[in-house]
This record gives structure tokens, sequence and C-alpha cells, in this order.
């Protein structure tokens, strides 16, 4: 009876009050007519509370039939499947499960030299990291990314792996390109003055005019220093130094970067702030190296605003997304030429006449030595901002 429902039990107990009222009304025939007419106008009453819970009992709705399963959705199924990204779901206690053609194509003959190392691979902690591939055409980089979730109160890890290892060569031929065409500008701005007065240095001393001689030996000179200052600056950019890491809290190195830079924005009509939230933010890193990074960065965004009426630098600290430390440093200036972006990192690249193009390689060596990433992006309101990652 423990599968009854409130209508049946009005029912039962309905049906019992009648059939209780009516033996009363039996018994009591026996005794007294007073008696028999008391029970009997129990029993009707009886009656009519039961004729009332069989009314609502047959009036009750039919019970609703079970919601039917999801209806299948073939696109997502063929979109999963033939997704670029190669996908595993791995559950604990089993092995991954390949979920799409690419994840498949990975553990095929002819790609991953030892699958099981390359299953292996997906059982890292959650997060986005770069590995390396062994398979049968060689090395191969690729993104990691695995994610945590709960699918009807079981815990899941979902990996997706992205070869990337064509897009970094592509990249890498690009900024190979473009460092040898500034190389070789540079180097050639040098050398052919270098090689013109050379060859006419003979001429003027046979013909014995000291005057010119002097000159052309002079400017020899001055071409031949400016190419060595030009291999020493390479140098410092191709050979960073390591960093010596510690503990820095952050808001006396950002105002010991403002005190650096503030008097030149200052004579400038222009204004330096900092800004740190919380204050208390303290990041493990070689204090010298960000402070020279920050600087090189102050620098760029002065010459970028030269000639403005009130320019103005900030410089900012918060925590982000993921609990990761961001540097932004910003500026009210013109911002970087649109199609310039991806090249303003590049050694020696400069719009600036007069520029080394090496302030912004210096800073992407720093940061990336310690650990961090630096970025450009453009203002709402106008002007340039580097992002530092960490």
């Amino acid at each position: 009876m423990g599968s009854e429902t409130g209508h049946d039990r009005a029912r039962i107990v309905g049906a019992a009050v009648v059939l209780a009222a009516s033996a009363a009304g039996v018994t009591a025939s026996l005794d007294s007519p007073r008696l028999l007419v008391a029970c009997a106008l129990a029993g009707l009453i009886a009656a009519a509370f039961g004729w009332a819970a069989l009314k609502r009992l047959a009036h009750r709705p039919a019970p609703l039939p079970p919601d039917p399963p999801p209806a299948p959705r073939p696109e997502l199924d063929a979109a999963l499947e033939h997704a670029p990204l190669a996908l595993w779901r791995l559950v604990a206690g089993g092995p991954p499960l390949a979920l799409n053609a690419a994840a498949r194509r990975l553990l095929a003959p002819g790609r991953a030299v030892e699958p099981a190392g390359l299953l292996a691979l997906l059982e890292a902690p959650p997060g986005r990291r770069v590995v390396t591939l062994p398979t049968e055409h060689g090395q191969e980089r690729a993104v990691l990314a695995v994610s945590a979730l709960t699918v009807q109160g079981q815990a899941w890890r979902l990996a997706a792996l992205a070869p990337i290892e064509s897009e970094l060569e592509t990249e890498t031929l690009a900024a190979w390109r473009q460092l040898v065409q500034v190389l070789t500008h540079e180097i050639m701005n040098s050398l052919t003055p270098i090689a013109s007065l050379a060859t006419s240095a003979p001429a003027l001393l046979a013909a014995g005019e000291q005057g010119e001689l002097e000159a052309a030996l002079a400017t020899l000179a001055r071409r031949a220093a400016h190419l060595q200052g030009f291999v020493e600056r390479y140098r410092s950019v191709s050979q960073p130094p390591a960093p010596t890491l510690a503990d820095v809290a952050l808001l006396p190195l950002l105002q010991a970067v403002q005190r650096l830079v503030e008097p030149a924005w200052a004579q400038a009509g222009g204004t330096v702030k900092v800004t740190v939230e919380p204050e208390t933010l303290a990041l493990r890193t070689d204090a010298a190296q960000l402070e020279q990074a920050l600087i090189n960065l102050a620098q760029n965004a002065f010459q970028a605003c030269a000639g403005r009426a009130a320019p103005h630098l900030h410089i900012e600290a918060v925590l982000s997304r993921g609990a990761r430390l961001r540097l932004r440093v910003s500026d009210n200036g013109p911002g970087v030429a649109p199609g310039l972006e991806g090249r303003i990192f590049t050694p020696f690249f400069t719009t600036r006449a007069g520029g080394s193009g090496l302030g912004l390689a210096v800073v992407r060596q720093l940061v990336h030595g310690l650990g961090g990433t630096v970025r450009y992006a453009k203002r709402p309101g106008g002007g340039a901002c580097f992002l530092l990652t960490f």
C-alpha cells in the first residue's frame, strides 16, 4: 500500500467510513429506534464524504507520459567528428577515449611513433601548454589544452590537441626574413660608403689630396664605429642575461620607474600615473630586468607622444582572470600604424628617424626570459597599450 496516491487513500478512507456507518446502523437497529435514526444520519454524512472523494478521483487527470529522450542532433555529431582539433574524453580509471576522426588519425599508423606515449601526454593537469609529439615525420609541436568538467555527476576531463608545427615554421621563416631585411639594410648602409672610400683613398693619397684623404679616413672611422655599435646592440638582443628571481613587491618597483621617467614627461607638460590593485601585489621576478622592460616601454611611449599638448603615461598592475598578473603600460599617443602591429617587436625595425629599433625587441626578450608575454593592444580612446602577463 506504500505506493498509493492521495486520491486512492481518500477513496479507501471514504469507503471504510461508509462501511463503518452501515455496520453501526445495523447494530443500532437491534437496540432502539432513536439510535437507529442517529446512526442512519451518520451513515448518510459518511456516504456524502465518500461520494465527494470518489468524484475527485474520477476527475483526476491522467499521469503525464515520461519526457521523450532528446532527439539526435546529427549536425552536432558531424561537427564534432570533423573538428580540426583532436579531442579525447578522460575519465578516472579508464583509458582516454578518442571523440573524433582527428584524434583517431593521430593514433593511426603513420603518425605517432609511440601511441602510448601520446596518450600519456593527455594525463596532464587542466591548462594549456605546448608539447612535442614524436611522429613518423619527425618531432612536431602541438598545443595541448585540458579542461575539467562534470557530466551527470561524473568527473570528466576533455583534452584537445592541435598540431602547430607548420604554423610555427611559417611564422619563424617570416620573422627571419624580416630580420635579415633589417640587418641587410643596416649593414649595407655602413659597408657601402666604407667600400667606396677605401677604394678612393689610394687615389687621394697618390694625388696628394691631404685634406680629402683625412676627410675620407674620418668617414671610414665613423662608419666602422657605427657598424661596431650595431653589432654590439645585436649581441645584447640575441644573448640576454639570465634572470635572478626573487619575490618583488610591485608598488615600490613601479614607483621607482615613475621617479625615473617622470621628469622628462613633466618637462614636456605631461603626467605619469602608477596604479597597483591591490597594493600588496607581488611577483617572483628579476626586479632589475622587469624595471628595464618598463623603462623601455615608457621611453617608447614618450617618443610616440612627442608634440602632444598633454602627454600621459599610465602604468598599472592588476590581477586578471585566472589569478594571472597583468602589467599595462598605456599612453595617449597616436598608437601603432595599422598593419605594423606584427612587426614592432622585430629587432632593428623602426618607423622613427634615428631610432635603433631595439627598444621593443629588448622588452620582449626580457619579459619572455621572466616567464611572461608582452602584447600590443589598441586603446578604445586612442593611443598605445602594451600588456605584460605573468
